[in-house]
């Protein structure tokens, strides 16, 4: 595959893309009726929600294209396994878009679709056994940063061309088409997802990104030159993914809570309680991923020694250490009980107690002595009190006190 072609490919995805996004878009923001309840209206969420789709159809689109015009010459296999395996989790991302399910459920689909993958390329066993495991955990590491606006769609660009120079300096053309359309593509998306967000890629593009991340990365080492250091070049370029998951997973295993249950406990999440803005964390992680992206590159061309790969994931750690001083779960409010709600608001509920009418003949309270004014006495000077339980009136017992 040429130059000329793999830049024809992302043009196409990108203009693909940015079209659907716009017929989606305006879907999305069209009036709809609202629900029952009041909330908004179910049809423009559920468009909001599968915006992705129209990442995974763009750069679908050019891919199967391209390897129609028999583009991706004698790699044509592996290609279409990454093509393939990155359609079969969309689809089941799209359905959790629609009706979600359980998050434990996708684990058989992501390792049935790496391992399609792994068999179109031909891999070796064991070379097949860690790149399905890297697969799976690297997707789903992706996935979990679509949780604030424009985050996941800066980072995966920045990945995605990160992949595209190692593929080219590898000089296996035909690796770099994948991640050409996908940066592109995700270029497209990212003008309707950057904050405020009027699209997401919901499950369905986050899915897509990862997985086309993952496989590409796995496909790129397998066929890197010997001397190039790929085997740790490019699992750097998943720091800021792997950070974030790891961050989630610690968290969560301190404060004893489900590690499956998605919680307001990720890198954006912990940037804005210290009042970074939404477009400012996503430029922030973008900037911290085009760190690991740079090294691993240069390392990749042999611009830089090896060693060099130990600074990015030096750095990410000390930055997960710092972000879980940041607290991230507010403690529960507890409710106050009937008895203290009672104790306090009785003194502005401004209800006057009962006061006993004096006896025929007696005298009231000395002028400035005893109670201050507006107190009930009884006839000999003592106050009043309330009337007790029984029912009997506060004349009846100050009558029995004299």
């Amino acid at each position: 595959m040429n130059v000329l072609g793999i830049i024809a490919s992302g043009v196409a995805a990108l203009f693909i893309t940015v079209a659907l996004a716009k017929g989606a878009r305006r879907a999305a923001l069209r009036p709809h009726a609202p629900d029952e309840s009041g909330g908004r209206a179910p049809r423009a969420a559920a468009l909001r929600r599968t915006g992705g789709a129209t990442v995974v159809l763009g750069v679908g689109t050019a891919v199967g294209v391209a390897l129609w015009l028999g583009a991706a010459d004698g790699s044509a296999g592996s290609v279409a396994g990454l093509l393939a395996g990155a359609g079969i989790v969309a689809a089941l991302g799209l359905v959790h878009d629609l009706k979600p399910f359980r998050a434990a459920l996708r684990l058989p689909v992501q390792t049935a679709a790496a391992v399609l993958v792994v068999c179109l390329a031909g891999l070796s066993p064991a070379a097949g056994v860690l790149a399905v495991l890297w697969i799976v955990l690297v997707t789903n590491a992706f996935a979990l940063l679509d949780h604030a606006d424009g985050l996941l769609t800066t980072v995966g660009l920045v990945t995605a061309a990160g992949l595209l120079a190692c593929a080219a300096l590898g000089g296996d053309l035909a690796l770099t088409l994948l991640p050409a359309t996908l940066a592109a593509g995700l270029a497209g998306f990212l003008l309707h997802n950057w904050h405020p967000a009027r699209l997401r890629l919901g499950a369905s593009g986050a899915q897509f990104t990862g997985f086309a991340l993952a496989a590409s990365g796995a496909l790129i080492q397998e066929a890197a030159p010997s001397g190039r250091a790929a085997w740790a070049a490019l699992p750097v370029l998943a720091t800021v993914a792997l950070a974030d998951t790891a961050l989630v997973l610690i968290s969560r295993r301190r404060a004893a809570r489900s590690l499956l249950c998605d919680t307001d406990d990720h890198i954006a999440h912990r940037l804005r309680r210290v009042r970074v803005t939404v477009p400012g964390t996503a430029v922030l992680l973008a900037l911290w991923a085009a760190v690991p992206v740079t090294t691993a590159t240069l390392v990749y061309a042999e611009l830089l020694h090896p060693a060099f790969l130990l600074l990015p994931p030096a750095g990410s750690v000390a930055a997960v250490f710092v972000l879980l001083r940041i607290p991230a779960y507010t403690p529960p409010r507890t409710a106050p009980s009937r008895t203290a709600a009672r104790r306090t608001a009785a003194p502005t509920t401004g209800a006057a107690v009962p006061s006993a009418a004096p006896a025929p003949g007696a005298a009231g309270p000395a002028p400035g002595k005893g109670a201050p004014s507006g107190t009930a006495r009884t006839a000999a000077g003592h106050p009043t009190v309330p009337p007790p339980p029984t029912g009997r009136s506060a004349a009846g017992v100050a009558a029995e006190r004299n």
